[in-house]
């Protein structure tokens, strides 16, 4: 009897394994590739137990149980050699909106998820820049974290609480609790109880060493973030959840916080055509308290300008005249000036139109004497142009790399940004040799210190199969040098977790270890992923084409 045979015998969902569907769920938004074993539509929490219950008891199969719903993954998490959950056709409901929060199941799209709250006023701000493609389980288990991360920080900070099935096979809440809820939890005779006793004693008696192992930046998706669960009065295991890539259980429900965005925005727009004082310009706007400040390089407005007609599919404008008179500005400096190496976009918003403009010209008026050129955008249309250059760089690159393909291995890290005027000119220095064989283009979060730095390279060239790894170790080094992180939004998967160790130290990587095990000692959820990953496996998976 088939794997197939034996998965239909257990689940209510769909079971595939044609060819077809098995090369397709092959790949995420990575550069690697494993094909699996199946892929599984399950219908409900019980077909998930199911499936735990199935992967425990037949340790001689090696069967394993990896999440996956929108594929934008671009560390390799979503992917597997075995068994894949695609969440998106049955966990794909809101369930609930409440006046300040919402619930919803994990395959829920940010794209569907957005226009319902906004209905009632009301805003989830931790979305990623593929808010269009992503899903609301990812962004739990990536802890995803974009443009609006200046002021709100990443995705674990609204989340309320988590419905998770463990590798008991049952479904547990993950949830704040005070010190007598906790003992509570502590005394209890069953595996829930034994995951708060071992993860209670492992966070309190390695407090010191676990509070100074957080990276000294605004937001990091590296390793488990044993720093956020106990403050010495709440106990709250959904922050080990939150940005573990499903290696510890598996999210069935979500409960986020939301707030209320703030009515009237504008973005200060500034082009610079060198970065000599690029830390210190950055300084200067984040004084104004954007909500936001974005960035990306003259390799991305070029790929904007040549493939506009796909990002007029984003944008929406009114008609072509409107978009054409929009870009006015920016095609009249560019036939004078060129490219700008470096878009700034500050955004500042308010509750009124004079409260967003008198920002807007206080941060204009301070950069001033840097004599970079610089405008405020005119209205939603204007500013919508540019945010759409910023949100879909990734997925242009993606779809035109022609005979190169996108290879994101160091593109999420980040560092203070007062460490910018030193940080940036030794990383350039470190890039420079590989200008030969690699393009590269750069955005980001300029306000929190992170770069996303994304080479277009031709896979089946063997000095990038060598470089590979060679340039992520020197790039991670100078990264660990400013005691930054090496992922702020994308998380570890298969691209970074063999670096946890170089990251955190010996000792650091050793409780997450321990974590791991106490969570899923049999190795079941996800593996290869944060702390089982190798350089070694990692490189064997990497796309050929």
């Amino acid at each position: 009897m088939s794997l197939k045979d034996d998965l239909h015998k257990i689940v209510e969902g769909e079971v595939f394994d044609d060819s077809e569907t098995l090369t397709i769920y092959s790949k995420d938004a990575s550069f690697f590739q494993i094909q699996p074993q199946a892929v599984i539509y399950p219908e409900n929490a019980e077909d998930i137990k199911k499936l735990v219950k199935f992967a425990t008891d037949n340790p001689g199969e090696h069967l394993s149980l990896t999440i996956r719903s929108g594929g934008t993954d671009m560390s390799g998490a979503a992917i597997s050699d075995s068994l894949i959950l695609d969440m998106t056709k049955h966990f794909n409901k809101i369930l609930k909106i409440e006046p300040d929060s919402a619930t919803v199941e994990p395959g829920v799209f940010y794209r569907d998820f957005e226009p319902e709250t906004l209905k009632k006023d009301l805003l989830l701000p931790t979305y990623p820049a593929s808010k269009e493609i992503c899903t609301l389980g990812g962004m739990v288990n990536n802890n995803s974290a974009g443009e609006k991360t200046l002021i709100f920080g990443q995705t674990e900070k609204f989340v309320q609480s988590l419905k998770v099935i463990l590798s008991d096979g049952n479904e547990y809440t993950f949830e704040p609790l005070n010190k007598e809820e906790l003992n509570k939890k502590i005394a209890q005779k069953n595996f829930e109880g034994e995951i708060y006793r071992d993860v209670y004693k492992l966070v309190t008696q390695h407090q010191e060493l676990i509070q100074t192992a957080e990276p000294k930046v605004s937001k990091n998706a590296a390793g488990y973030l044993l720093w956020k669960i106990w403050d010495g009065q709440t106990f709250n295991l959904s922050k080990l959840i939150c940005g573990a890539q499903g290696t510890l259980g598996i999210v069935t429900e979500i409960k986020f916080r939301l707030i209320q965005p703030k009515k009237h925005t504008k973005l200060l727009v500034i082009f610079l055509y060198n970065i000599s004082h690029l830390g210190e310009i950055v300084e200067e706007v984040l004084k104004f308290a954007p909500e936001s400040f974005e960035s990306y390089d003259d390799q991305t407005f070029r790929f904007a300008v040549k493939f506009w007609a796909e990002l007029l599919n984003v944008i929406h404008p009114k008609n072509l005249l409107t978009l054409a008179w929009n870009f006015i500005p920016e095609a009249y400096m560019t036939l004078q000036h060129g490219f700008p190496k470096l878009i700034l976009l500050a955004e500042f918003t308010g509750d009124s139109e004079e409260e967003v403009a008198e920002k807007c010209l206080a941060a204009q008026k301070a950069i001033k004497h840097f004599h970079v050129k610089s405008r405020i955008t005119r209205d939603e249309d204007d500013e919508k142009k540019y945010l759409t250059v910023r949100r879909e760089s990734f997925n242009l690159f993606r779809h035109h790399a022609g005979s190169k393909r996108t290879a994101p291995f160091i593109d999420d890290i980040i560092v203070q940004p007062r460490f910018l005027p030193e940080f940036l000119p030794k990383l350039q220095h470190i890039l420079k040799p590989y200008k030969k064989f690699m393009t590269y283009t750069i955005a980001g979060h300029i306000g929190n210190g992170n770069f996303h730095i994304i080479p277009l390279v031709d896979m089946k060239d063997p000095r990038v199969i060598q470089a590979i790894p060679e340039l992520a170790q020197k790039v991670y080094t100078l990264v660990f040098e400013y005691k930054g992180s090496m992922t702020a939004e994308h998380n570890d998967g298969l691209v970074r977790g063999s670096y946890l160790e170089k990251m955190y130290g010996k000792k650091v990587y050793e409780l997450f270890k321990e974590v791991k095990k106490i969570f899923d000692p049999n190795d079941i959820f996800n593996p290869h992923k944060k702390v089982d990953a190798t350089l070694e496996y990692s490189l064997n998976h990497l796309v050929k084409s």
